[in-house]
């Protein structure tokens, strides 16, 4: 993996990360992990407005961390790209794993 990116590539990288530091616009994200879901019933879902919700959607699909997709009268968001879908599994998973035992530990 290549870490030498061009400062605008960081720049929108750091943007992406700050999106995703909101508890509110993360919980949005993690919603829309396992299926795609409508603005309504995902708003619901978390307890937040509607309008709310739509807020938060724009900045997250202006930043290409959600997709949208219209069926019928309604728009789906989902989280359709493989790097979202993994980085966030993986932090998840990190997140929720037990903690090892303190005596387990390497000493240092």
């Amino acid at each position: 993996m290549s870490l030498r990116i061009a400062e605008d590539q960081v720049v929108e990288l750091a943007e992406m990360f700050r999106l995703m530091s909101d508890p509110t616009r993360l919980r949005i994200i993690l919603a829309c992990l396992d299926a795609p879901a409508p603005v309504g019933e995902m708003a619901e879902r978390i307890g937040i407005s509607g309008s709310l919700a739509s807020h938060h959607l724009r900045l997250l699909r202006a930043a290409r961390l959600l997709q949208a997709e219209r069926r019928g009268r309604q728009v789906f968001y989902a989280v359709t790209d493989a790097h979202v879908r993994s980085m966030l599994g993986d932090m998840v998973d990190h997140v929720i794993e037990d903690e090892p035992e303190a005596d387990s530990a390497p000493a240092g």
